[in-house]
């Protein structure tokens, strides 16, 4: 698959569920998440593109599952299994560390945080699409948790949606190396139009801050008559 090439103004980051629960030691899940998480440098790699996407002042949206309330789901007919999962556990719960963004990935003034999903897709029933299409966004470069659920679910609408998809590879974790391998080597392949790795994001990412530096560099010698 070709890496794209990415112009700044219709480009942007979309960061899937940041929360202790998932990516901080302690948290609910990540437990379960943490011998995957490691192997591959996930959470520093994650931290790593945002950074790099600040830097390039690329926008920057976030994708949140919902955060557990009592009496989220007790008058529902239908609850899907991980619904039921999050019900039990009370993962994300609303007011708790574990329900809170992990500091270094607390989004900052200009970023767009769009409505809590209720189930895997962050476009389902939110306002993520809107947002995007408002900002102009055409072009989305994705990390978060979890590649086999949150991340394949979001990747797979965006494209039903008319976005252009990467995916960051080893900026997603999974329970299992064998819920990775579906995830990334045979589910989005068919909906992302190119997964990449950290490394190779964030040098497209600096790129892209090093062509809008030269760019305001002539402006400004435009102006000065230079």
């Amino acid at each position: 698959m070709a890496q794209l090439t990415y112009e700044k103004e219709i480009t942007a980051l979309l960061v899937i569920d940041p929360y202790n629960d998932f990516i901080s030691e302690g948290g609910k899940v990540w437990d379960r998440l943490k011998g995957v998480a490691e192997a591959n440098g996930c959470v520093p790699n994650m931290l790593q593109i945002l950074n790099a996407a600040r830097k390039a002042e690329l926008r920057v949206f976030y994708a949140l599952h919902h955060r557990y309330r009592p009496g989220d789901y007790e008058t529902w007919k239908y609850v899907a299994p991980t619904q039921k999962d999050a019900w039990s556990h009370k993962t994300f719960e609303d007011g708790t560390w574990g329900g809170e963004i992990r500091s270094e990935f607390a989004p900052q003034p200009g970023n767009i945080v769009a409505q809590e999903h209720w189930c895997s897709s962050g476009f389902a029933n939110t306002d993520l699409d809107v947002q995007l299409k408002k900002h102009g966004i055409h072009q989305l470069i994705v990390v978060g948790l979890i590649a086999h659920t949150c991340v394949e679910s979001t990747v797979r609408f965006a494209a039903e949606l008319g976005y252009e998809v990467t995916m960051v590879r080893d900026a997603t974790a999974s329970y299992s190396d064998q819920e990775m391998h579906a995830a990334l080597d045979i589910n989005i392949p068919h909906y992302a139009n190119a997964i990449v790795t950290t490394k190779e994001i964030v040098a497209s990412i600096s790129s892209l801050s090093a062509v809008h530096q030269a760019a305001e560099g002539k402006a400004l010698s435009r102006q000065q008559g230079g």
